[in-house]
């Protein structure tokens, strides 16, 4: 099974002006991000603050090491102030987590499908209650919109769900619809379960599932540049050929994380 990694939230004062920032540990070596700029290296800083945010319900944080939520959001390139689309955020793992980080400057917008609104609407009431920041939104996934441009629109095990016949979602508006509403040189970045070589999205249902080339020459072919793919969540001990609900596999099947950006 993948390594699970211990997520260490504490940062001293030293390694956050040397820009160094120490994310992970295995018990034995440690994994270390090396911020380029103070810029970048306050935006890290305010991530990983951001795991040990005391809102965090604790089934949030057991689930920390399965999702290693650091690296992913310093993939994404999460900073202060930014304005990001949670896409379908259901119970809100990730909102919990984009709040503390953008900070007051910034916003989240928790966009809820309208197809799955009547449950997943009070949740995102309730994470709009307990941060300040934080919008609810409902709507039609291949006609969403937002009050403001963006910066990052994420979302995370959810694409291979919305080519199943029963959301009715055309994937190629829907696409489209998030490049329009990101600004020039903003972030989509999509996480999901990988499929098989081949497989497409024949197994979205079956499965829960998509071929990750699949998911990328459909991304790209609404204007999006492939920018890069994150190895923090890959399982090479997941051979993909069982449900993500199989409890041989569960919460720890081989995902990717990719990263494109709207040009500009």
């Amino acid at each position: 099974m993948r390594r699970q990694l211990t997520l260490l939230a504490a940062m001293s004062a030293g390694l956050v002006a040397s820009g160094c920032i120490i994310i992970a540990s295995d018990g034995g070596g440690q994994t270390v991000i090396t911020s380029t700029s103070p810029g970048s290296a306050r935006a890290d800083t305010r991530v990983a603050m951001a795991l040990s945010d005391t809102r965090r319900p604790e089934e949030d944080r057991a689930r920390d090491a399965l999702r290693m939520p650091l690296q992913v959001m310093v993939f994404s390139e999460i900073s202060p102030g930014d304005h990001i689309a949670d896409i379908r955020p259901e119970e809100g793992y990730y909102t919990r987590l984009f709040a503390p980080a953008v900070g007051d400057e910034g916003r989240v917008y928790a966009f809820v499908p309208t197809r799955t609104a009547e449950r997943e609407k009070p949740w995102a009431d309730a994470l709009a209650e307990t941060y300040g920041n934080v919008v609810p939104v409902v709507g039609l996934l291949d006609d969403m919109r937002f009050d403001t441009p963006l910066d990052v629109v994420f979302m995370s095990q959810e694409y291979h769900d919305f080519h199943i016949p029963a959301f009715g979602v055309d994937v190629a508006r829907m696409n489209r619809a998030v490049y329009d509403a990101l600004k020039p040189g903003g972030l989509y970045i999509v996480i999901d379960h990988s499929g098989r070589a081949g497989t497409g999205n024949t197994e979205v249902q079956t499965l829960h599932r998509i071929e990750g080339d699949f998911l990328r020459a459909e991304v790209e072919a609404a204007g999006f540049v492939f920018e890069g793919a994150s190895q923090a969540l890959a399982n090479p001990d997941d051979d993909r050929t069982v449900s993500v609900f199989d409890e041989s596999i569960r919460g720890e099947t081989d995902q990717f994380v990719y990263r494109f950006r709207k040009p500009g």
